[in-house]
């Protein structure tokens, strides 16, 4: 995850739902590096995720943008890399 000036943002919290889902069924924060991990049921599904900016201020007290949800599919028990860059 990365802020507008292309620097990781920790802290930032992520959701995560399925694509057929209208709330997020899981919800984690960024850590130092911008970086998420979530593991999901193993199986062919689609996620959307996005980034909860709410509350969440840049260190010169700039808010960010909401997040626009990205999509991701899983096949079976594969691992999807995905980044999200704020405004």
């Amino acid at each position: 995850m990365w802020g507008p000036d292309d620097l990781a943002l920790p802290g930032v919290k992520v959701k995560i739902r399925r694509s057929g889902d209208k709330k997020a069924r899981w919800e984690l924060y960024s850590n130092r590096r911008g970086e998420f991990e979530l593991r999901v049921p193993a199986g062919k599904q689609d996620y959307v995720i996005w980034a909860d900016t709410k509350g969440y201020k840049l260190p010169n007290g700039n808010r960010l943008q909401p997040s626009p949800e990205v999509a991701v599919h899983i096949e079976n028990n594969e691992r999807a890399d995905t980044g999200l860059h704020l405004k």
